[in-house]
């Protein structure tokens, strides 16, 4: 029998905010364990917590992004449940009425035909802490408790049971980071915690509608994890049924050292929550002046930004895809490309030598030196034939290293292209002279020469002269 999986997610963001949900202690990640928590963060008697307003701001920024309702009035719920890291004993989030409804986001099937993945809500919360196992400084059999994450503001993403596969998810994933990061509300870092993920999956033989029992995947921190993990989960549950077992309705906790799931708890379901609204907060209330001015301050997202480069500047959808994949990355190509004389050739030196320089040293496009008129004027100085490109990817080197100028390195270090024709026919005859048998072989019919003797003529030249020109001589010269 054929089996499909069906899977479901919950993507918790973390907001970039100065201070926390309802207090005003640092959001910020990092420093000496609770040194950021303060007396509503611990749920000390008298205190009352404060909505920060620029929380809502971002989630509505966010179910704008993904295509949602954002609702007029929600409101805050309590979520009860024991654990040593929430010392109120209940988590602040939203039930009944979440901040966004009814969104969606396209990703490619496995079949290619685009896909529709609904999301149900997205909703506020506040993060709890966080217990501190495996590490130096704990002893073993040792629990510490770290509360700094405790309030940070949250917004969970829940998705509809809409994906059939591990690579629907990972475009889902990888699709919402951009967007966080484009709307610049987090910096969607999985391995620090500021985005997760947990996944809800079952399978069910193809064409059946019905639902099978799901399980919940937990403790993946990476995109590729996600995938994995439930790559592994999907043939497990295969693998369980055809034995003739049964699949028992669980958290598991994946294993990415051994690429095992691993049983956690048996899955709580809502009503184990006794949610009920949170009697020290006010409804939320999102006018339509505030939706309308939030709205204005929309940035233009990634999507909307490939279509216009490959409308605007001619791009291939593969160069506007990976030139849009990060907003800074974007910002420079789209700099650049203004001043250039040609926008492709500018998406290849970026995603060429540029992103080569950013791997090797590990740095991101903000931190690159070069700015984006000194690399347009390095490719217009190619495009127009003043260097080869050869010469221009030295030329980057040293302006790297110098910070000198494209046009003054080319002018000082005299690397002008040689184009004059009878000054290349002058070395091609050199180079001929040279290398007899190599030629004689050529005129005889064998082409792949071409590239060795056009090499030996471009180092007689110390890689100046025009390689279209030395091409078009060498073959006149077997005519």
């Amino acid at each position: 029998m054929k089996y499909e999986a069906v899977i479901g997610l919950e993507v918790h963001v973390q907001l970039k905010t100065q201070s926390k949900i309802f207090s005003a202690s640092s959001a910020e990640f990092g420093g000496d364990a609770n040194s950021k928590v303060d007396p509503v963060v611990i749920g000390m008697p008298g205190v009352l917590p404060v909505l920060n307003k620029k929380v809502v701001e971002y989630a509505v920024k966010m179910g704008m992004a993904t295509n949602c309702t954002i609702a007029r009035h929600s409101i805050f719920a309590r979520k009860h449940y024991f654990y040593p890291d929430l010392p109120k004993g209940y988590q602040i989030s939203q039930f009944e009425e979440p901040i966004c409804e009814h969104g969606f986001i396209e990703v490619n099937a496995d079949d290619g035909e685009a896909r529709k993945i609904n999301i149900e809500r997205i909703h506020l919360e506040e993060d709890a802490g966080k217990s501190v196992h495996a590490e130096e400084y704990v002893a073993k059999n040792e629990t510490l408790i770290d509360l700094n994450r405790a309030g940070v503001p949250l917004i969970e993403i829940v998705t509809e049971p809409d994906f059939r596969s591990p690579q629907e998810v990972y475009q889902y994933l990888t699709k919402i980071r951009q967007i966080v990061r484009y709307l610049e509300i987090c910096d969607g870092n999985m391995d620090e915690g500021s985005m997760r993920c947990d996944a809800n999956v079952s399978i069910r033989p193809v064409g059946q509608p019905e639902l099978g029992t799901k399980t919940e995947l937990k403790n993946m921190n990476s995109i590729r994890g996600v995938e994995r993990a439930l790559e592994y989960e999907i043939q497990r549950q295969i693998s369980a049924v055809a034995d003739g077992e049964s699949i028992e309705q669980q958290t598991l906790l994946w294993n990415a050292n051994k690429n095992i799931t691993v049983a956690m708890r048996s899955k709580e379901y809502a009503h184990d929550y006794r949610y009920f609204p949170d009697p020290d907060l006010v409804p939320v209330l999102v006018s339509d002046e505030w939706r309308n001015s939030i709205a204005e301050s929309l940035p233009e997202l990634p999507e909307a930004r490939k279509n216009r480069f490959m409308a605007e500047f001619k791009l291939p959808e593969y160069d506007a895809t990976v030139i849009t994949e990060e907003k800074e990355l974007a910002d420079y190509f789209e700099k650049a490309a203004l001043t250039s004389k040609d926008p492709k050739i500018t998406s290849n030196w970026i995603m060429g030598d540029v992103s080569r320089i950013l791997n090797d040293g590990k740095i991101t496009i903000s931190e690159f030196s070069v700015p984006p008129k000194g690399l347009a004027e390095l490719i217009n100085l190619v495009a127009d034939g003043t260097i080869s490109q050869k010469i221009g990817k030295q030329v980057l080197d040293e302006i790297l290293a110098t910070g000198a100028s494209a046009q003054k390195i080319v002018e000082d270090k005299g690397l002008v292209q040689i184009s004059d024709v009878s000054a290349i026919e002058s070395l091609v005859d050199g180079v001929l002279a040279t290398h007899p048998d190599e030629f004689a072989r050529f005129k005889n019919g064998e082409m792949k020469l071409m590239g060795f003797l056009v090499g030996q003529i471009m180092r007689a030249s110390k890689g100046k002269v025009n390689p279209k020109i030395a091409n078009e001589i060498l073959r006149k010269k077997i005519e």
